[in-house]
């Protein structure tokens, strides 16, 4: 040891001993390191998979949330919209949803989720937030069916919002027509009709149709007149049953405090 540790010549021996004992200390723990290696990697791969599916998986709910998140989102606005249309209209309102659309070609009715105990009444208008819809023609306790009035049974005085011209609206399964207006009537592409009052079931000034096309003939004693509603018929799922200025839905009334 004393020769070792003066003479150092010991530690070159040992350097030299661990230069040729070396390749045999790497092939004996090659073996237990490759698999430790080969354990890590697919460790570590299952354990990516099983993230990945898991991501996959939220990122569907978050997909689905955002698809809810979306239609909320569009029925709030037409929510604002219809009670902005409540508050310039002036008369009492309650809002209501669609329950069912009839599928009969030849009809034009929906069912609406509120009925007598709501107050709702034969006749009554329904409107959305752009003119009118139609009007109630059942009432059960519960529930209401209403006729568009684009159904061909539906009739509608109106009159034109530019000069006050009386007409009728009627129903042509898919649109309005404005029949028994002679070939010299003041009515244009484009002219607002609004409800008359007239009859006592629509209150007056309601945006009812816009005039489409005025198709004259000599030889026929009436002008073809074609109008689309103003009202969105095939959309959204909310629409408001008004009643007259001073009155309430019954619910209403109930419930007000004495």
């Amino acid at each position: 040891m004393v020769l070792d540790h003066q003479t150092r010549y010991g530690q070159h021996l040992r350097a030299s001993l661990v230069v040729l004992v070396y390749p045999l200390q790497y092939a004996v723990t090659v073996p237990g390191e490759l698999g430790r290696w080969v354990a890590d990697e697919f460790t570590t791969r299952s354990r990516l998979e099983r993230d990945n599916e898991t991501l996959r998986t939220q990122n569907r709910l978050l997909r689905a949330q955002l698809q809810k998140y979306a239609e909320l989102e569009a029925e709030n606005i037409r929510l604002r919209e219809l009670l902005q249309s409540a508050r310039k209209m002036g008369e009492r309102v309650l809002v209501a949803e669609l329950l069912s659309v009839d599928l009969d070609p030849y009809r034009r009715m929906v069912k609406i989720n509120k009925g007598g105990r709501h107050g709702v009444y034969l006749g009554q208008p329904l409107v959305d937030a752009h003119g009118i819809m139609g009007q109630v023609v059942r009432v059960h306790p519960l529930d209401s069916v209403a006729m568009l009035i684009t159904d061909p049974d539906h009739s509608l005085p109106v009159q034109v919002n530019r000069n006050g011209l009386r007409a009728i609206a009627v129903g042509t399964g898919t649109g309005l027509e404005i029949p028994y207006q002679p070939n010299n009537a003041d009515i244009r592409p484009g002219d607002l009709l609004v409800t008359s009052g007239l009859g006592g079931v629509f209150p007056a000034g309601y945006p009812a149709a816009v005039v489409e096309s005025v198709e004259t003939n000599p030889a026929l004693q009436f002008a073809t007149i074609t109008a689309r509603p103003a009202a969105r018929l095939d959309r959204g799922r909310e629409v408001l049953l008004v009643w007259p200025a001073g009155a309430a839905p019954a619910a209403a009334r109930a419930e007000a405090p004495p």
